[in-house]
């Protein structure tokens, strides 16, 4: 392999810097356009594509491989797992199923247009165009005031059907050159399905057992740059779904570092990682609009020409747009009757609970046993989470409106582009392909991504009311108020060194800690250096302050377990400790060792 000349290098490096100044650009200007940035960098990147010189041929293993593990990883530790798994029969419907149905329906259409076309070649082109992209739909929608459980579905659905979507390709291109039977390919994704959550759930089991050893928080979000890589590169390996094993880690991180790392890791972790994650998705629209013209250039006119390639993916965006359309009806359909079935049923187990703690109360043998009491309370427990998870999933329903929007929101993104440009050699027509798939994507991030927001509107659909999150954010504080309170309430109360407190300190401390709440319940109500002695009480003040802050931080983990709070309020909550933990340290540590 040539050394690249300094000369080419040199281009390389301007034409990242103009990327840089494009994509921060693109984001500022979105924000006034009310347009998302993906749109608009889409347009740049196809105008670009079109001067001479312009370097348009991106190798789609720089996608697939060095770009998408850590996109995935980023969006996968900011959604909540407790969402998740509410919402988890709806998202794995359109994460799994769909994705299924429509590379089977749209498969078998191009198999039928395409005459040297084999139906294996087919499905794996259906594929391609099947997962979807919701970084334009959720950027959009927290903006402009969709449903958190929208947003929810919306990002569960575009971080599962990209594996889906992955795997599928892989069998179907294995069965265009042998013979495949139905269950070997069954067998081969369910192969990479569960092979892949192992790894993830391992990788992100140690990683994060790792990191809370760091005390550095710039050592701590380094190893997390690795973490999507350490995920991806093995279950890659064993032929499993290393998109799938990103995600389960990145869930997994995500939701144990509330417990695990430290607020200054959390806080450095969530900038940059959110820098990171707005650079590599806005610059990846940039790629897919900078490679229009080698893909038309690409096309051979005399097997298909490509214009006649760009009318068929017009062709195949109505498709797919009524296929996931005729999904969503019935699925809203049979996700309210679910809902209405677990009513019913933890009615039910609330009765079944009741009388088996009334037989337990009244027998004094069963009562004295721990492990009976420790089973029942377990019980009650679950039964809490579970009633926890049908108030809240009714309390943000949505009908008719939701449905809509839901399926307008199917948009295509980077991967359709960069899975095409992997489709091996030999498949008959594959410039052209490859062309419908890009066809696809752009037309429906620029057509639905362009007429959301006058969607959202239209339908009047509504979001989260901020009067009635500021009163719950007011509840949580609260809650995690008392549970603070209550170290102050220790009569002999002594900080970890034995030291006894002065009483002044202790009401100082007091006072600071219905603060919070105070001012919270204000807003709701009207929409709005080292301390060099030992036993000063500014050093009490700190010390006792971080043992009321550990409190309320295992009251905030308990609330987040027992599910009785939307997760956008206790992100909130947690993210004002973290400020007030990081104060804290930045005072009586402030060289950060």
């Amino acid at each position: 392999m040539e050394p690249l000349s300094f000369g080419v290098v040199t281009e390389l490096a301007l034409f990242g810097v103009l990327a840089l100044v494009m994509i921060v650009a693109a984001g500022a200007f979105s924000k006034k356009l009310g347009v998302a940035a993906p749109l608009i960098l889409i347009v740049i990147g196809v105008g670009i594509s079109f001067i001479p010189g312009a370097p348009t041929d991106v190798p789609h293993n720089v996608i697939l491989f060095g770009l998408l593990p850590p996109i995935l990883y980023s969006a996968a530790i900011n959604v909540p797992v407790v969402d998740f798994r509410r919402n988890f029969s709806s998202i794995s419907a359109l994460s799994v199923a769909l994705v299924f149905v429509t590379a089977g329906i749209t498969g078998f259409i191009l198999y039928a247009i395409f005459p040297d076309l084999s139906l294996a070649a087919g499905i794996a082109i259906g594929a391609v165009i099947s997962p979807t992209d919701a970084v334009a739909a959720t950027a959009l929608g927290k903006r402009l005031g969709l449903p958190p459980r929208l947003v929810t579905i919306l990002e569960g659905e575009s971080l599962v059907n990209d594996a889906t979507a992955l795997v599928l390709l892989r069998s179907a291109v294995a069965a265009t050159a042998a013979t495949v039977a139905f269950w070997d390919v069954v067998g081969d994704f369910a192969f990479a399905v569960a092979v892949a959550i192992a790894i993830g759930l391992v990788v992100g089991w140690v990683t994060v057992r790792v990191r809370a050893r760091l005390s550095d928080p710039v050592l701590d979000t380094a190893i997390s740059f690795a973490v999507p890589f350490i995920a991806f590169i093995p279950a890659e390996y064993v032929h499993a779904s290393g998109v799938l094993a990103v995600v389960v880690a990145g869930l997994y991180s995500g939701h144990h570092g509330s417990k695990h790392f430290s607020a200054q890791a959390r806080i450095a972790e969530r900038l940059n990682w959110r820098t990171l994650q707005f650079v590599l998705e806005n610059g990846v629209f940039l790629l897919m609009g900078i490679q229009i013209s080698a893909l038309i250039g690409s096309v051979h006119a005399d097997e298909l020409s490509a214009d006649q390639a760009v009318y068929l993916g017009f062709a195949m965006t109505g498709v797919v747009l009524a296929i996931r359309f005729l999904f969503i009806g019935p699925l809203l359909l049979v996700l309210r009757r679910q809902e209405a079935r677990a009513e019913r049923s933890q009615g039910r187990w609330a009765d079944v609970l009741g009388r088996i703690r009334g037989r337990v109360e009244g027998d004094e043998k069963l009562t004295q046993r721990e492990r009976t009491r420790k089973r029942l309370d377990r019980g009650e427990k679950a039964l809490k989470r579970r009633q926890a998870d049908i108030d809240q999933l009714k309390g943000e329903g949505f009908g008719w409106r939701g449905g809509v929007i839901l399926g307008w929101s199917g948009m295509r993104g980077v991967v359709t582009l960069a899975a095409a440009q992997s489709l091996p050699s030999d498949v008959p027509y594959r410039p052209q392909l490859v062309l419908i798939a890009f066809t696809v994507a752009v037309t429906t991030l620029l057509l639905q991504g362009g007429t959301l927001p006058w969607l959202i509107r239209l339908t009047g659909i509504r979001g989260t009311d901020r009067a009635a999150d500021r009163r719950e954010l007011a509840s949580l504080l609260d809650e995690l108020g008392e549970a603070g309170i209550e170290v102050l309430e220790n009569p002999k109360i002594e900080l970890p060194d034995g030291e006894v407190v002065d009483p002044q300190v202790i009401e100082r401390v007091r006072s600071d800690t219905l603060l919070s709440a105070e001012s919270a319940w204000e807003r709701a109500e009207h929409g709005a250096g080292i301390d060099g002695l030992k036993h000063s009480p500014q050093r009490q003040y700190r010390a006792l302050r971080r043992q009321v802050l550990a409190a309320e931080r295992e009251a905030l983990l308990e609330a987040r377990s027992a599910g009785t709070y939307p997760s956008r309020i206790l992100i909130r909550a947690q993210a004002m400790l973290d400020l007030e933990e990081t104060r804290l340290e930045q005072i009586d540590n402030p060289s950060g060792s």
